[in-house]
C-alpha cells in the first residue's frame, strides 16, 4: 500500500521560528552579553532589510524519517506563511498535496507535491511561487518526528477531537494505529500524530486533514508560548535542529523575533487554496479556482485589507 502518512509537524514552532529565536535571543544571548560575552550587533542583512515588515515562507512536511535525508521524497504538507512584525498579523494558506500545477522542467502539469521529489525545496518553492504569483524565496522543511517530540516537551496540546477516530494499517512504515475518542482532551505526542494523520473519516479526506491541521496549529501556538515552556528552550532547540531545514538567515529571523510581543496568536488567519477535486486522465487532482484564488492571495499576501478566513 502506498504510504499516505500525514508527515506533519509541530507547526507552531516552525511558524514561530522567529518567536522561538526571540526567546533564545532574550533569555540566552542577551544574558550572556550582559555577563561579558560579546555577540554580533546589526549585520549587513539587518541593515539591508531594516524597513521590511513581513516575511513569507513555504512550510513543508516531507515524506521522510529524517529531514536531512529527504532528497527525492514528496511533500505531504505545504503551507505558505506570512508574518508581519509591525502589525502582528499572521496568515497561512494551505495547499492541498494533489493541487494540479506547473513544475519547472516538467512537460505537463503534475501534482504540486511532486516538485520536491524532482528538485528539492528550491523547486518546490518555485512551483508554489508560480502557482500563486507571489514573491517567495524562503522555506522551512521538517520531518514528522518533530510533532511527537515537541508536543511531549510542551506538555501536550488541548484539542476538541470532532469524531471517534479509529484506523489501522499494520503494514505501513511505521505501522499506523489510530484510536481516539471524540471530545475535548489534551493530546500527548503520540496522540497528536494520530489526530494529524487521520484522513479516512473525513468526507473530503485531505481537505478534512487540512482543517484538523489548522485547528491544531492555533491550539499548539498558544501552548508553546506559555511562560512555563520558556524553561524548556534547550530541549526545544535540540529537537528543532535535528528535524528542521531552512534557508531563512538567522539574522533575518532575529529581525522578526525581537518583536515577539507584537504577534497576535488569537487571530491567525488561515485559509485553504480554493478549488475542487477532479479526475483528469484517470488521475485525481485538486484543481484551483483561478478567480477565487486571486481574491485569497490579494487578501492574504498582497496587503489587501479585506478579510478572508475559511
Amino acid at each position: 500500500m502506498k504510504r499516505r502518512f500525514f508527515r506533519t509537524f509541530f507547526i507552531s514552532l516552525i511558524l514561530f521560528t522567529a518567536l522561538w529565536t526571540g526567546f533564545i535571543y532574550k533569555t540566552v544571548i542577551i544574558a550572556e552579553g550582559e555577563n561579558g560575552v560579546e555577540y554580533e550587533e546589526e549585520g549587513f542583512l539587518d541593515r539591508l532589510i531594516r524597513d521590511k515588515d513581513d516575511i513569507t515562507f513555504l512550510l513543508m512536511g516531507v515524506d521522510s524519517y529524517d529531514v536531512k535525508k529527504s532528497s527525492g521524497t514528496r511533500t505531504d504538507t505545504m503551507i505558505v506563511c506570512k508574518v508581519n512584525k509591525s502589525t502582528g498579523e499572521i496568515s497561512m494558506l494551505s495547499i492541498p498535496r494533489d493541487t494540479k500545477a506547473i513544475i519547472r522542467g516538467r512537460k505537463n502539469e503534475e501534482k504540486i507535491n511532486h516538485a520536491h521529489a524532482y528538485g528539492g525545496p528550491e523547486l518546490a518553492v518555485k512551483a508554489v511561487k508560480d502557482l500563486l504569483g507571489i514573491d517567495l524565496e524562503y522555506y522551512v522543511k521538517v520531518d514528522y518526528k518533530i510533532v511527537k517530540e515537541f508536543v511531549d516537551i510542551i506538555g501536550g496540546v488541548e484539542i476538541n477531537v470532532p469524531m471517534d477516530m479509529k484506523y489501522s494499517d499494520p503494514v505501513a512504515d511505521p505501522p499506523l494505529y489510530i484510536d481516539l475518542k471524540a471530545g475535548l482532551q489534551v493530546l500527548d505526542g503520540n496522540k497528536a500524530l494520530q489526530f494529524l494523520r487521520f484522513r479516512k473519516g473525513y468526507s473530503d479526506q485531505d481537505l478534512g486533514r487540512i482543517r484538523a491541521q489548522q485547528q491544531f496549529i492555533k491550539a499548539a501556538v498558544k501552548q508553546t508560548l506559555k511562560v512555563e515552556n520558556i524553561g524548556k528552550i534547550p530541549q526545544l532547540i535540540k529537537s528543532y535542529y535535528n528535524n528542521v531545514e531552512t534557508n531563512i538567515p538567522l539574522d533575518l529571523l532575529l529581525k522578526f523575533a525581537v518583536n515577539i510581543n507584537n504577534y497576535n496568536v488569537d487571530s491567525i488567519q488561515t485559509a485553504t487554496l480554493p478549488g475542487e477535486p477532479k479526475y483528469i486522465g484517470g488521475i485525481s487532482y485538486y484543481v484551483p479556482n483561478e478567480e477565487e484564488m486571486k481574491v485569497v492571495i490579494d487578501t492574504m499576501f498582497n496587503n489587501n485589507n479585506e478579510e478572508y478566513n475559511n
